[in-house]
């Protein structure tokens, strides 16, 4: 599973939410009628304060019409893209079926996600997809061990590795030749060269 986006805040009274992007190529990611797999973040709630469980795989999509006081709203195992845009540099996305403002609340935390298998490689050999760093080892030049990598987050600036510290904790290295000089997939590693602090920070 290849996650691309977690559904933040609702965005107006017609269903739309933000997302927070985790995908280089979010404009063919959040494409409408694209179908994206939904996985267990942060449980949604119902308007009574109720965490709600998700469905099981195959539910039919959500009816458009909010979910009565008191009953939770079930995440659905698919939701399909409507329609995107950038708004003040986030990622906005309607839901066919997701309609107004208490049943896109209900959707807070899910993390989105598409079958990575289906995920043609990148045809620059210097880029990567996030799946395929996500889990890699992070040494230095000389092979010391900093850690792993958790996640990718997608700044305006750059890219950056979430790395995952041995003595807990995390830190952000910006994805960038200077400091990271190589990707070596077959050995499961990142070679970093951070500046002096960076991991501090």
């Amino acid at each position: 599973m290849l996650i691309v986006g977690r559904i933040g805040k609702p965005h107006g009274i017609r269903g739309e939410v933000t997302v927070e992007v985790r995908t280089d190529e979010p404009e063919a990611r959040f494409a409408p009628g694209m179908v994206l797999n939904t996985v267990p973040g942060a449980p949604p709630r119902s308007a009574s304060g109720d965490r709600a469980p998700r469905t099981e795989p195959g539910a039919a999509p959500p009816s458009p019409a909010a979910p009565e006081q008191g009953q939770p709203f079930r995440v659905p195992a698919e939701l399909v893209v409507e329609a995107a845009r950038w708004h003040q540099g986030r990622m906005l996305v309607a839901f066919e079926g997701i309609a107004d403002r208490d049943v896109a609340e209900a959707l807070r935390g899910t993390l989105l996600g598409v079958d990575s298998a289906g995920v043609a490689p990148p045809e620059d050999p210097e880029e990567f997809h996030d799946h395929q760093l996500v889990g890699l080892a992070v040494v230095t030049p000389d092979g010391d061990r900093l850690g792993e990598v958790a996640r990718i987050d997608h700044a305006p600036a750059s890219d950056l590795l979430v790395l995952r510290r041995p003595e807990g904790g995390t830190a952000l290295i910006p994805f960038v030749k200077a400091i990271v000089p190589e990707v070596d997939l077959a050995g499961g590693r990142v070679v970093v060269d951070p500046p002096a602090g960076l991991l501090d920070l």
